[in-house]
């Protein structure tokens, strides 16, 4: 499916800029390749009804791909907490729910009525150089807005970026982008203990 508008230009100098102010919020200092774009939008799971939540989203390249792959502008959530860069994506991607939040503190940053609806979460964060307690803080914080599902993350390690055991996470390599510079690998993690809320809804 193609949409009726233009894929967000990868605005190098602002993406690069993005990653000298802090490098911990952007894996990489250039954006996402399409290859890598492709294989995380095909590994989106999403009900009609629910959302598609993008943490780390750096200049729309993936957030583009998952329009392009069918996910309606509605119902894509891109979470941006540096101010300039959310600007940035709410110009390059109309209709999409940007927020300018902490992507640590979901259940804050969402709104209510998106809590519980959201079928996929991804991750551009560079979870891998965070403290075991940093990440296990992420997996809350998705864990607080999606209750059971988890979420996909992107990264340049050869093996799992997380220790998921200790975070009591399953872990599957879902693809690998060798076309993407550097290769990447696309890893869906899921909570060992689902809750009975998200059982029901998922039944």
């Amino acid at each position: 499916m193609t949409l009726g508008r233009p894929a967000p230009a990868a605005n190098k100098g602002l993406f690069f800029r993005r990653w000298l102010r802090n490098p911990l919020q952007m894996g990489s200092i250039i954006p996402s390749s399409p290859a890598l774009s492709r294989r995380i939008a095909a590994a989106v799971e999403r009900g009609s009804d629910e959302y598609v939540l993008e943490l780390g989203a750096g200049t729309g390249v993936i957030s583009a791909a998952l329009l392009a792959a069918g996910v309606p502008a509605e119902k894509l959530i891109v979470v941006e907490i540096v101010p300039e860069m959310a600007e940035f994506l709410r110009q390059s991607l109309p209709g999409v729910n940007v927020i300018c939040g902490d992507a640590f503190d979901l259940k804050a940053a969402l709104p209510a009525q998106m809590h519980g609806r959201i079928g996929t979460a991804i991750c551009g964060i560079p979870l891998v150089l965070l403290p075991l307690e940093r990440q296990a803080a992420f997996r809350d914080a998705v864990e607080a807005v999606a209750p059971g599902r988890g979420f996909l993350l992107y990264t340049y390690c050869a093996t799992s970026p997380l220790p998921y055991r200790k975070l009591e996470l399953t872990a599957r390599r879902m693809a690998f982008t060798p076309a993407n510079f550097p290769p990447a690998s696309v890893w869906r993690y899921r909570p060992t203990r689902v809750p009975q809320t998200a059982a029901m809804h998922h039944a």
